[in-house]
């Protein structure tokens, strides 16, 4: 699949409509648009999140802590920005629906060797973490922080997928669901290893705050 962009505008949305990859128009409300555009927004969300990880190593090694923290938060880094290719054929798929008649060698669609990626992932860094007994709260460090927020938009992206799905049936490429719901699990596995692999994770406490305080 090649990408060209030779014009930023080209007046052709300007009745609320958008073109999907195989030409067809559609509103731009539609729930295809919807969830690859959620897709989009997941990304960027991302890009924040490199960012942060990228700061969070860079000042940790001027800091003279070269290990643990600045490698967890490189290799995050690494990561995300794999996923974040991954997103933008997960887009491309979303943006194109399926018919029996499709080449394999032509469409772009998410594959089980990348959702596998992400499962390997998951293990890995899963692993040495404590079990935990609630919630964990969103925040601690920074970088955490970041990655609670993709991690929100994902599941929204994974929602809006879903309910594509059940409207579309075989036009929506399952495995692109699967892969949601594996990238919101291991965004949420990052975000505990960004807390000091949860040593700095906050546990939601049921009904902390029903009691005022005297």
């Amino acid at each position: 699949m090649s990408v060209r962009l030779t014009k930023i505008y080209t007046k052709t949305g300007d009745d609320g409509t958008t073109g999907l990859v195989n030409g067809q128009r559609v509103r731009k409300d539609d729930t295809r648009v919807d969830a690859y555009g959620t897709v989009d927004e997941s990304n960027s969300v991302i890009g924040l999140a490199i960012l942060s990880a990228d700061h969070t190593s860079v000042e940790m090694t001027h800091m003279g802590d070269k290990t643990p923290r600045a490698q967890r938060a490189a290799a995050i880094s690494a990561i995300l920005s794999h996923i974040q290719h991954d997103l933008f054929d997960l887009g491309a798929d979303l943006a194109t629906p399926r018919v029996e008649t499709e080449d394999p060698r032509l469409a772009l669609r998410i594959l089980p060797t990348q959702t596998a990626q992400l499962e390997s992932w998951i293990d890995k860094y899963n692993e040495p973490l404590a079990p935990l007994n609630s919630f964990v709260v969103p925040g601690g460090t920074q970088l955490s922080a970041h990655l609670h927020v993709a991690r929100t938009v994902v599941r929204r992206a994974e929602r809006l997928a879903v309910t594509l799905q059940m409207q579309d049936g075989p036009g929506t490429n399952p495995e692109a669901v699967r892969y949601l719901n594996r990238l919101s699990d291991l965004l949420f596995v990052l975000c505990r290893v960004a807390n000091d692999n949860g040593k700095r994770d906050v546990l939601w406490v049921p009904g902390k705050n029903r009691v005022p305080k005297q």
